[in-house]
């Protein structure tokens, strides 16, 4: 609920709405009752503020960084869950 108010107030690059933003997909990837739509959301949120944040704050920002953290670690879990288990490994 609060993350569309932050956008609309504050803007889409202001450094708080990305950290929300982060904080949020974070919540949905690590979740571990997460759905594979949840991850898809977490993965396209971080996307989407990784862009802004390389745009606004530069590469090496520690904030720029920290959401491209999160976004590797949200596709890893993405990928471990859409990747099917070999036969009779289970």
């Amino acid at each position: 609920k609060m993350i569309p108010v932050a956008r609309r107030v504050l803007g889409e690059s202001n450094t708080i709405t990305l950290r929300m933003r982060k904080v949020y997909a974070a919540a949905l990837y690590l979740d571990t009752g997460a759905t594979l739509d949840d991850l898809r959301e977490a993965v396209e949120t971080l996307e989407e503020a990784e862009r802004i944040a390389r745009r606004v704050l530069g590469g090496t920002h520690p904030l720029t960084s920290s959401i491209d953290e999160a976004l590797r670690n949200a596709r890893k879990v993405l990928r471990a869950r859409e990747t099917p288990s070999p036969p009779g490994s289970a």
